[in-house]
């Protein structure tokens, strides 16, 4: 059907919904004037009286009702507070049927007061809604022969709030849903026995193996999406014996972002949804104070961090965005997503950070005003065998970026950071902690305002532990896993991003703020997780291979040095170091010591050039012994995720 066609049919259905109103008035009206006259019978002037009352009635309460958009929900999505707009379009016919009483034609007897305006206005309201009502339970009838001829699953549905009702009230209502509900379940005991649109709330999670038999259940949906991971697992672990599909909504944050019916929404549950904590608490506003207007710079924009931060940037009214990068294939498809979907149009540069030339020409050019640096080498094995590239693009990258921030009056310039970064025993955890100094060594000598943002792991980022471990699995294993006692910190990329644009607001002199990781996740406990959630059992279906940690790599990540002192911060996730941890190193001691390591890696002394890293790294405390060599081609890092 056409645009003109649809036009067509749209003002017929609000010229059919606009006469049903009309007539419920007119009986209104008439069943008013009957009950105080106490006969449909009259005088000729009470029957005329009569009917002009009717006709005038029936054309104000639709009016008032258009007025006032009535007419613009659908009656099967017409809720309990869409009924107060008929309450007020009733008011209206109240009001306009007692001028009519007391300015317009001698009214009869029986019919002047406030007896008559009342009562048509009482009864309308009354009669529309149950049209209304009416036409709802019509839409959301679904006979069983319709469930049956499509086939639809049997759906037992966990959480019977929020998410958990409109799950339901949308199977109930759409022709074109998957499943038909058979029960829900919830821990709150409140909530039991209680009907959700005519679905049983029928016990607790405890419940679900003996009701998945007896209901013959088709398909678990887990209807928690502000659950915490802990509580998820738990549901998980009682639903996976059971044997049948497990489908999970994503977190909060996730959600939002995802388009369509509710339904659609739902996916295989995924080991971020065991991980996931509580939904972060964001203000907009606070971000959007220091971004709004301004054009921003995100470098390594096609990376996993910088496209995340860019997608959360675009909502805060930036004047434009820029991004910049190595990637031309990622960086364009960054581009693409945020074009189609907002209607800006980032202006993408393709260039290496640690190019000063380039970088110099991007500023020159497009005069970024708050610029977020997530370029950075990440891959912990690898820059242990290549340390000047490690260098160059870590360090010097960080050095051309902060610095040309200064000169070109960049108003706030945060830099991306990792835990790897503290008492680094890698190149790269080494080169992001020098980085951190040269960020708090130039913020003392500019009218920037810079931040450090340090956190750990992030699930879901390229070359990333989950789809390596997924990969493994799928080819029927063995799991390779560095060492059974191994630990590290996870947070979601969106989780991450947003935190991170909140901090930016607190930064003004190179401050490191630490994000809140939570408690520190063992490998060993997410490989068994995945395992399970691909319906097998380690050690059986898959075997667990520990293959020892290898060159940079630690037991266990920590967030901050031994001699950091956090503060909190007006964000309950975010922390800030209280204290300088820098030794007091000047601004020219770090150029002077940087640039000494740049000229080992331009004459190719590597092991020169990672020692001076080292050093630096650990406030040139002394000699720091350091492994260099060429990784295991046929190992699997349990730590390759990005900073």
């Amino acid at each position: 059907m056409g645009r003109d066609g649809e036009q067509t049919r749209a003002v017929w259905a609000l010229v059919l919904a606009a006469l049903k109103d009309a007539g419920a008035c007119a009986a209104a009206t008439f069943c008013t004037a009957a009950l105080l006259q106490g006969s449909f019978r009259g005088e000729g002037g009470s029957q005329s009286w009569l009917v002009l009352a009717i006709v005038i009635n029936a054309f104000i309460f639709p009016a008032s009702a258009f007025g006032i958009r009535v007419y613009r929900i659908a009656s099967k999505y017409f809720s309990f507070g869409d009924f107060f707009r008929l309450a007020i379009a009733s008011g209206f016919l109240f009001l306009i049927s007692a001028v009519f009483i007391a300015l317009g034609p001698e009214a009869p007897d029986q019919m002047r007061g406030v007896a008559f305006p009342f009562f048509t206005a009482l009864l309308t309201f009354v009669f529309a809604s149950m049209i209304r009502a009416g036409e709802r339970l019509i839409a959301w009838k679904r006979p069983l022969a319709v469930a049956e001829h499509h086939s639809l699953k049997r759906a037992l549905i966990i959480g019977a709030g929020d998410s958990g009702e409109l799950t339901v009230r949308e199977m109930k209502r759409s022709s074109e849903a998957r499943y038909i509900p058979v029960g829900l379940i919830d821990d709150d005991p409140l909530k039991a026995s209680l009907q959700i649109h005519g679905v049983s709330v029928l016990g607790h999670s405890e419940d679900i193996p003996e009701l998945v038999e007896a209901l013959e259940v088709d398909t678990i949906l887990i209807a928690i999406p502000s659950g915490a991971g802990s509580q998820i697992k738990k549901i998980v672990d009682i639903c996976t014996p059971t044997g049948v599909e497990i489908l999970n909504l994503p977190s909060m944050n996730s959600l939002m972002e995802l388009k369509g019916p509710i339904s659609g929404r739902y996916r295989e549950v995924q080991i971020e949804d065991l991980l996931r904590r509580k939904p972060v608490p964001i203000d907009k506003e606070i971000p959007k104070a220091y971004i709004g207007g301004e054009r921003v710079l995100v470098t390594g924009g096609g990376g996993s961090i910088g496209s995340e931060l860019a997608r959360q940037v675009v909502k805060l009214s930036p004047a434009a965005i820029i991004l910049t990068g190595k990637g031309e294939n990622s960086l364009h498809s960054i581009q693409l997503e945020l074009t189609q979907t907002t209607g800006i149009v980032p202006e993408v540069v393709v260039a290496d950070v640690r190019d000063e030339d380039a970088m110099r020409r991007l500023f020159k050019l497009h005069r970024p005003t708050v610029v977020f640096h997530a370029a950075a080498h990440k891959h912990v094995p690898l820059m242990q065998a290549n340390p000047i590239e490690a260098i160059l693009n870590n360090v010097r990258g960080t050095w051309t970026v902060a610095k040309l921030s200064q000169e070109f009056g960049v108003k706030k310039m945060i830099c991306i950071s990792t835990d790897k970064a503290v008492s680094p025993s890698s190149i790269m955890g080494a080169s992001k902690r020098v980085a951190e100094l040269v960020v708090n060594a130039l913020s003392h000598h500019s009218e920037t305002e810079y931040a450090v943002v340090r956190f750990g792991n992030v699930l879901g980022s390229r070359g990333s532990l989950i789809p390596i471990l997924s990969d493994q699995i799928r080819r029927g294993g063995p799991v390779t896993v560095t060492h059974p006692e191994m630990t590290r910190f996870f947070m979601t990329i969106p989780e991450a991003a947003q935190l991170v644009l909140q901090a930016g607001a607190m930064g003004k002199h190179g401050e490191i703020f630490i994000l809140d990781m939570g408690e520190p996740i063992r490998i060993l406990d997410m490989v068994n997780d995945l395992i399970k959630l691909h319906g097998l059992t380690p050690g059986t279906d898959i075997r667990i291979e520990f293959i020892g940690t290898r060159p940079g790599e630690k037991l266990h990540e920590e967030l901050t040095l031994g001699n950091e002192e956090l503060v909190a911060t007006t964000h309950p996730k975010i922390r800030r170091v209280g204290n300088d941890t820098t030794g007091g190193k000047s601004l020219d001691w770090v150029e002077v010591e940087v640039n000494r390591m740049l000229d080992f890696c331009s004459d190719g002394q590597e092991d020169k050039a990672a020692e001076t890293l080292m050093n630096l790294a650990w406030g040139k405390a002394g000699s720091v012994q350091i492994d260099i060599e060429e990784p295991e081609q046929s190992s699997h890092d349990a730590d390759l995720t990005e900073a």
